[in-house]
């Protein structure tokens, strides 16, 4: 089952996918449409998620944000639950970090935060689920504004469980979680010219010392790896969605010599890329690829 609803100036979108046989998005290069943040929940047993083709593993019960530009499928599209929003519908960088696009759930400590739900938390996600579903068949003027009630609702009840599952039971501080968060935002706008934390500790009035503090108290990665780690998600998009050679894919990442760009991507995912991008081209898929733990 799919609902959808689209203000009436054809630009804001929410979407549900209730247990579809097809739901997946497609790569990025194949569809004009990438522009939804989706946050997943797996209503049966433990599966598999491939996001730009590493394969992850998705517990029963478990809830996932995943990013407008990730391309995504599940090994049992029929056993999972989803929403998808444009930020038009709702994401306003510059609205309240914690519900926000920019909040802890979309650009917290780890790009992929599988978060447990409990007996009573998945209650209140089925709860959740009926309203939404009463709410795009409803035929009243205020729709858009209750649905967008019910995603904040549906947002801030993840970012509580998140927050309690990857930070423990100490509270943050929010201005050094916000830089946290606004480093990661940076880092999604310059990733493909920027490789050096020096640069974004400029970019937020920090030394590269504090921005590593902060990151060693609330996240599993430095500063420098998460850059890293940007680089290597695109890459990997590049290579299993565009037909670019190893050598245009190095100079659209920054790097200025093609041999500098193989050794940092075999370096980080013991592959060479030469290997990978021909096997992509052949039509290789992240069933080839190591499982990635879901670092709950």
């Amino acid at each position: 089952m799919k609902y959808s609803f689209t203000h009436s100036d054809g630009h804001g979108k929410i979407l549900l996918h209730k247990r579809e046989n097809d739901f997946h998005r497609q790569p990025y290069e194949q569809t004009k449409d990438f522009t939804f943040h989706t946050i997943a929940w797996n209503t049966g047993a433990s599966q598999l998620i491939y996001i730009d083709e590493a394969a992850h593993e998705f517990e029963r019960d478990t809830v996932l944000p995943i990013m407008f530009n990730q391309h995504f499928r599940f090994e049992r599209p029929e056993d999972i639950v989803a929403w998808q929003f444009n930020r038009e519908f709702y994401c306003i960088v510059n609205h309240d970090a914690e519900v926000g696009c920019v909040g802890f759930i979309f650009f917290g400590p780890s790009p992929t935060m599988f978060t447990r739900l409990e007996p009573a938390d998945i209650a209140i996600y089925e709860n959740l689920l009926s309203v939404f579903e009463e709410e795009f068949v409803s035929e009243e003027d205020i729709k858009g504004e209750m649905l967008r009630m019910l995603l904040v609702q549906l947002i801030i009840k993840t970012t509580r469980l998140a927050k309690k599952q990857y930070l423990g039971n100490a509270e943050p501080s929010e201005d050094k979680f916000n830089l946290i968060r606004q480093f990661n935002l940076q880092v999604e706008i310059h990733f493909r010219e920027q490789h050096q934390v020096q640069f974004y500790a400029a970019l937020l009035n920090k030394s590269p010392k504090t921005i590593s503090n902060y990151f060693a108290q609330y996240s599993r990665k430095s500063p420098l790896q998460y850059i890293h780690d940007r680089i290597i998600m695109e890459a990997r998009r590049l290579f299993y969605y565009t037909d670019k050679s190893v050598k245009e894919i190095a100079e659209e990442l920054g790097f200025e010599e093609c041999s500098h760009f193989s050794k940092f991507f075999k370096k980080y995912t013991a592959q060479n890329p030469s290997q990978l991008r021909s096997r992509a081209a052949e039509g290789g898929t992240g069933k080839n690829i190591p499982m990635i733990g879901n670092n709950v």
